[in-house]
């Protein structure tokens, strides 16, 4: 595997939601097929971090996502099968802890989620091999931990909205 020094990493913001001991996830199709995730997905143009992540959660669990704190920001890179051979992919993602309310029984979850569920530790861990990503129990462990930032620390210049 050779490191391509010319790509940049893809930027990624995810929900990590606890009620009662366990934690809210997704259940998607992938080029992978069948995988575990938080609410995650890619931050897109004119947003910031935050309102990615509010949208990503509902988006992906018809729940509204309101974050209290940033769990961490991780980098973290893969390998992908394309057409044309594999394709070295990396990717930053910032993971906001937060609450969610009640999933709107009318809203159309995101194209490619299959469903959401709410999982233990126990359960989290003993399906790892199911995981997007080693990201997905890396968060939940250090959310257990108590790692929390405040919000404040991600900032948006208004240029991004502009």
């Amino acid at each position: 595997m050779r490191f391509d020094p010319s790509a940049r990493p893809r930027v990624t913001v995810a929900a990590i939601v606890e009620q009662d001991g366990r934690f809210l996830l997704v259940e998607e199709q992938t080029a992978d097929g069948l995988r575990l995730n938080q609410p995650a997905g890619h931050l897109e143009v004119g947003e910031s971090p935050l309102q990615g992540a509010v949208r990503e959660a509902l988006e992906e669990t018809g729940r509204v996502f309101v974050p209290t704190g940033l769990v961490g920001v991780y980098l973290s890179r893969s390998q992908r099968q394309t057409a044309s051979g594999h394709q070295d992919v990396s990717y930053l993602r910032l993971a906001f802890c937060g609450e969610v309310s009640a999933a709107d029984p009318g809203r159309a979850l995101d194209e490619g989620i299959e469903r959401t569920l709410w999982m233990d530790l126990d359960a989290l861990r003993a399906s790892a091999s199911r995981h997007r990503s080693p990201l997905v129990l890396r968060c939940v462990e250090d959310y257990l931990r108590g790692q929390r930032f405040p919000l404040e620390l991600i900032a948006t210049d208004p240029s991004v909205f502009g």
